[in-house]
């Protein structure tokens, strides 16, 4: 079966797409950025690393290195080895001990969400995900039509894994579950290590792969730090990392270490998207992370981010209505907030932007599509503003909130 048609204004002629199109359309936060990020604006909407904390100089200058030791660093290329080396220690860093040979580089962790996705689901098979989850997996598994299987979560402890338990039981058979199991996007909590080895016993029970997903699990703050799943089983676990947040989302370079029955079926798969992730970038970075620099720059990104974390957490306290509650993050870039049900933060997103000149994300845009449980939520993002920033534009945002709660 087809879907809609499309029109060619200049020619004429009229190109069916493929069915599943029909329901297509761009996520609504990625819709609400354009809209937020004008000038003059105050966002703490975005999941934006802070751009005056990325290594630029250094970066240049490992560039510039690889380029004049010759063009095959512009040349088609197998996995640049020195790199994943690099991966491997920055593994180590969160307590997961691998091989370069179990390492995959792929273009962004995004990349690696939609590899995992074609290996794995069926047309109209099944995925489990959070009620409220990152939007990119949505629209990842989209064009696959699949029956989502939802479970609700947690602001202390995370996913509900009682929830996980009874589909399974109930006879569900997912594809995978995805998960964010630090500092979890939006949520800002991180899964308590009982329910990680809950999760891991139903995986193995059941045969259900989990696909864990961790851009933030470098950026921690506190002694709580979670231990990934990968660390806890490497036969269930398909596990994607990122260098967005750590260096530079523009790089578009991530990873990924996944089962060894897997690793050849992921080389086909990848091949079918982009052929190979740029040797350049590859080189560049690995070039960069040679010089010995990077435990110096994560510490400040940890410095700074905890600063700003404090900074908003100091300001909801004394701004925010009593009324409100929010997680308290031990790591990545957002706080979610929970207001009166009978707010709607859709609604008010739109008066913070022209009466205050602040933005956030309203909770609607990540959840399930018809789910209504996060309308009075919204998801605010500390990584990209100032101290002073946060505290001016939080004071203004309760201010505005006390008029309507």
């Amino acid at each position: 079966m087809t879907a809609t048609v499309a029109t060619s204004k200049t020619a004429g002629t009229q190109i069916n797409l493929a069915q599943w199109t029909e329901g297509m359309k761009r996520s609504l936060l990625r819709q609400m950025l354009a809209v937020v990020s004008r000038p003059g604006i105050l966002s703490f909407a975005g999941g934006l690393p802070a751009p005056e904390l990325f290594p630029s100089e250094a970066y240049a200058e490992a560039s510039r290195a690889v380029l004049t030791d010759g063009a095959h660093s512009l040349q088609y290329g197998p996995p640049f080895e020195p790199l994943k080396a690099h991966i491997r220690e920055l593994m180590a860093l969160r307590g997961v001990e691998v091989s370069e040979a179990e390492i995959f580089i792929t273009t962004g962790a995004q990349q690696g969400l939609n590899v995992a996705t074609r290996l794995l689901l069926d047309a109209n098979g099944q995925v489990m995900l959070e009620k409220l989850v990152y939007t990119g997996i949505q629209q990842v598994v989209a064009p696959y039509q699949p029956q989502l299987l939802t479970v609700s979560s947690d602001l202390e402890y995370g996913i509900d894994v009682n929830g996980v338990a009874e589909h399974l039981v109930a006879g569900a058979e997912p594809a995978f579950l995805y998960v964010i199991p630090e500092a979890h996007n939006p949520l800002g909590v991180s899964l308590s290590l009982e329910r990680q080895q809950r999760l891991l016993e139903l995986a193995r029970l059941y045969r259900m792969p989990i696909l864990e997903d961790d851009p933030y699990g470098l950026l921690q703050y506190d002694d709580s730090a979670v231990t990934p799943l990968r660390a806890l089983d490497d036969e269930w676990v398909i596990y994607v990392g990122s260098f967005s947040k750590i260096l530079a989302p523009a790089l578009r370079l991530g990873w990924m270490i996944v089962p060894e029955p897997l690793r050849s079926h992921l080389t086909v798969a990848k091949e079918a998207l982009d052929l190979e992730t740029s040797g350049f970038i590859q080189r560049s970075v690995a070039a960069l992370l040679d010089t010995g620099h990077f435990p110096t720059h994560l510490a400040q990104l940890r410095r700074a981010y905890r600063a700003r974390r404090d900074a908003m957490l100091t300001a909801l306290s004394q701004h925010f209505p009593a009324t409100a509650r929010w997680t308290r993050p031990s790591g990545g870039m957002f706080i979610w907030v929970e207001l009166p049900r009978q707010v709607d933060t859709m609604a008010l997103l739109w008066r913070a932007v022209e009466e205050i000149n602040v933005a956030y994300i309203p909770g609607t845009a990540f959840a399930i599509e018809g789910d209504r449980t996060a309308k009075h939520c919204l998801r605010l993002n500390f990584s990209n503003a100032s101290e002073e920033a946060i505290t001016r534009g939080i004071a203004a945002l309760g201010a505005l909130l006390r008029t309507v709660c």
